[in-house]
C-alpha cells in the first residue's frame, strides 16, 4: 500500500476520533440533538469545504500542466521544423509532470540550438558584408529571419572561407602589381595623374576595392607603364648604339665617353634625355667631319658585303659607294644602305654562318688534301699526321651533310623571298659544285703531274742508270760509320748482258728507288762507292745506241703523255737479262 493511501486512512481515522471526541463533550454538556445535528453538520461543511477547496487546487495544477505540456508540445514541434530536424518523440508510461519536464528540458535545448545558429548567422553575415565591400561582390543569398539548417551554414562557412581566399589572393596580386607600378613610375619619373592611380599609389592598401574591374584596371595601367618603359628602353638602346657608331666613326676620346657611362647603362627618363643630347651633339660633329665618317662607313660596308657573300657586280650596284663628292645626301645614302645590309644579315644570320662554316670548312678540308700528298708529312714525330687524316675523314664525312643542310635553307629561303640566295654572284649549290669540279680538276692535274714526272724518271733510270738512296740512319756517338759498299768487278758476260747497271742497280726494282733528275747526274753527285764506275760510264754509252731508238719516239711525243705500260715491258726484259747474268756470275765465282 502506497504512502498516500495510509495517510488517507489516518486523516480518516483522526476524523472519526475528532468527531467521537466532539460528541462525548457534547453529551457532557448535554446538547440537545437538533443542535447536535446542526453542529455536526458545520463540522461536515468545513471538511468538506476544505476538501473541496483542495481538489480545486490540484485540478488547477493539473490543468496548468496539461496546458504547459501542449504548448511546449507545440513549441517543440516549430522549433523541429525550423531547425530541420525530426519531431520530437515522447516516451510511453510518464506522468503529466515527467512528461512535461521532459518535454520542456528538450525545449531549452532546442532554443539554445537556434539561438547559437542565429548567431552563427549573424557572424557570417557580418564577415560576408565586409568581404563584399572589399571585393565589390554581392553578399550571399540566405534568408536572415529564418533560423537556417546545419548544412546551410556549413555551405555559408564555406562559401566565406573561399571569399576570404579570393581576398587574400586579390591583395596579394594588387601588392605585386603595386609596387611594379611603383618602380615603373619611378623609372618613368612619372608621378600619379588620375584619381585611380593616386588610390592605387598613394592610399592604404587595406582600403583598396579589390574588385575583379579594379584588378583589370591595375593590369592595364602596369601593362601601359611597362610598355611606356619598354619604348623608353628600346629608345635608349638605338641611341646608345648610334652613339657608340658614332664615337667609333668619329673616334672621340675616352674621357668624353666617360662623362655619360651612367647614362650608356640606365634607361630612365633622365638617361634618355642625357643620350638625346649627346646623339644631337655627336650628329653636328658628324655633319662637321663629313668625310672621315663617310670612309668609316664604307669600311663597314665592305665588311658587311663581305658576310652577305656580295659579287664585284653587286657591289658596284651601289654606286655612292665610288662617289668622291662627300656630301649630306652621300652620307644619308651609305647610311640606309648599311642599315639595309645589317638587316639583311641579321634576318638571315643563320645562313649566312651556314654558308661561312662550309667555306671554312672547305678550306680546312683542301689544306689537308694538299698535306695528304706532302711526302715530307711522314717525318713528323707529334703525331700530327694521324690527328690531320682523322680530321680530314671527319671532313669527308661533315661537309655533305652540311651541303644538304644548307640546300635545304636555301630552298626554303628563295621561296619565301622569292629570289635566288647568291653567293659571289652565282647560287649557292651551284658554287659548291663549282668549288668540288675544281677540286676534282686540280687533284687530276696534281694525279698527273706524278704520273709525268715518274714516266720521266723511268726515262732518266733507262738511260743512265739508276742508284739507290738508302735513308740516314741515326748514329750512336762513338760508333765508326760503315764503309761505302765494296764495288765488284764488272765481267765480260755481265758487260754483254747489261753494260749500263751496276749489281746495286740489278739487285732493287726501280719502283723503289726515289727519283733522280738529270741534273744531278750532270752535276757529279753520283759517288763511285754508289756503283758508278768511269768503265761502267763507258759501257752506258754504248745502251745509248741501243736505246736511242725508243727515247726518240718517247721524246718526240708534243705532251709527253705516254703510259708507264711501255716502260715495264721493256724493263721486263731487262729483268730476264739481269736474271742471266746473275747467273753467269754465279758460275764464274
Amino acid at each position: 500500500m502506497r504512502k498516500s493511501e495510509l495517510h488517507a486512512a489516518e486523516s480518516v481515522a483522526c476524523l472519526n476520533k475528532a468527531l467521537n471526541h466532539l460528541k462525548d463533550i457534547w453529551e457532557e454538556i448535554g446538547i440537545p440533538e437538533d443542535q447536535r445535528v446542526q453542529r455536526t453538520d458545520a463540522v461536515r461543511m468545513h471538511v468538506k469545504n476544505l476538501l473541496d477547496m483542495m481538489i480545486a487546487e490540484e485540478e488547477g495544477l493539473k490543468k496548468r500542466l496539461m496546458s504547459s505540456i501542449e504548448s511546449c508540445r507545440k513549441e517543440l514541434n516549430s522549433l523541429c521544423e525550423e531547425l530541420r530536424l525530426s519531431p520530437f518523440e515522447e516516451d510511453d508510461g510518464l506522468t503529466m509532470l515527467q512528461l512535461e519536464k521532459e518535454i520542456r528540458t528538450h525545449l531549452k535545448v532546442m532554443l539554445k540550438q537556434k539561438s547559437q545558429r542565429m548567431n552563427e548567422l549573424k557572424e557570417l553575415m557580418q564577415q560576408d558584408r565586409e568581404l563584399c565591400d572589399i571585393l565589390c561582390d554581392n553578399p550571399y543569398v540566405i534568408d536572415p529571419d529564418r533560423v537556417p539548417s546545419a548544412q546551410q551554414l556549413e555551405n555559408y562557412c564555406q562559401y566565406i572561407s573561399s571569399r576570404s581566399q579570393e581576398k587574400e589572393r586579390r591583395h596579394a596580386e594588387f601588392v605585386a602589381i603595386k609596387r611594379q607600378i611603383v618602380v615603373c613610375m619611378e623609372d618613368l619619373e612619372q608621378m600619379p595623374d588620375t584619381s585611380f592611380e593616386r588610390d592605387v599609389v598613394c592610399e592604404d592598401e587595406e582600403a583598396f576595392c579589390l574588385s575583379t574591374e579594379n584588378i583589370t584596371a591595375l593590369k592595364v595601367l602596369l601593362s601601359q607603364l611597362e610598355n611606356r618603359k619598354a619604348e623608353n628602353e628600346a629608345v635608349c638602346v638605338s641611341y646608345r648604339g648610334r652613339i657608340g657608331e658614332l664615337w667609333a666613326r668619329l673616334q672621340i676620346p675616352q674621357e668624353e665617353r666617360d662623362s655619360i657611362a651612367e647614362h650608356m647603362k640606365n634607361s630612365k627618363k633622365r638617361n634618355m634625355d642625357a643620350l638625346h643630347a649627346e646623339l644631337e651633339r655627336l650628329e653636328e660633329l658628324k655633319m662637321k667631319n663629313m668625310r672621315s665618317v663617310i670612309e668609316t662607313i664604307r669600311a663597314e660596308i665592305t665588311l658587311l658585303w663581305e658576310k652577305c657573300f656580295y659579287s664585284l657586280d653587286q657591289r658596284r650596284a651601289f654606286t655612292p659607294y665610288y662617289n668622291g663628292d662627300f656630301s649630306e645626301e652621300l652620307l644619308t645614302m651609305h647610311e640606309k644602305e648599311e642599315q639595309r645590309l645589317k638587316q639583311q644579315f641579321e634576318e638571315h644570320r643563320e645562313l649566312y654562318d651556314g654558308v661561312t662554316t662550309w667555306q671554312n670548312n672547305w678550306t680546312l678540308y683542301q689544306e689537308l688534301e694538299k698535306k695528304a700528298t706532302d711526302p715530307s708529312r711522314f717525318n713528323n714525330r707529334g703525331g700530327n699526321l694521324l690527328r690531320e687524316e682523322k680530321q680530314r675523314a671527319e671532313l669527308q664525312k661533315s661537309l655533305p651533310k652540311l651541303e644538304r643542310s644548307l640546300k635545304s635553307q636555301v630552298e626554303q629561303w628563295e621561296a619565301v623571298q622569292g629570289a635566288e640566295f647568291l653567293v659571289n654572284g652565282q647560287r649557292f649549290m651551284q658554287y659548291v659544285e663549282e668549288q668540288w669540279n675544281l677540286h676534282h680538276l686540280e687533284k687530276e692535274r696534281e694525279k698527273l703531274e706524278r704520273q709525268m714526272k715518274k714516266n720521266k724518271q723511268t726515262e732518266e733510270d733507262m738511260l743512265y742508270g739508276t742508284s739507290l738512296r738508302t735513308p740516314t740512319k741515326r748514329r750512336l756517338a762513338g760508333v765508326p760509320t760503315p764503309g761505302k759498299s765494296r764495288k765488284l768487278n764488272t765481267t765480260s758476260s755481265i758487260s754483254s748482258c747489261t753494260p749500263n747497271t751496276t749489281l746495286r742497280s740489278i739487285c732493287h726494282s726501280p719502283s723503289m728507288r726515289p727519283p733522280l733528275s738529270v741534273s744531278k747526274i750532270g752535276s757529279g753527285l753520283r759517288t763511285p762507292a754508289r756503283g758508278r764506275t768511269p768503265r761502267g760510264l763507258e759501257r752506258n754509252k754504248e745502251n745509248l745506241s741501243q736505246l736511242s731508238g725508243a727515247l726518240r719516239t718517247m721524246t718526240s711525243s708534243p705532251h709527253r703523255n705516254y703510259s708507264i705500260n711501255s716502260v715495264a715491258s721493256s724493263y721486263s726484259e731487262f729483268a730476264v737479262n739481269h736474271s742471266l747474268c746473275t747467273s753467269s756470275i754465279t758460275c764464274h765465282h
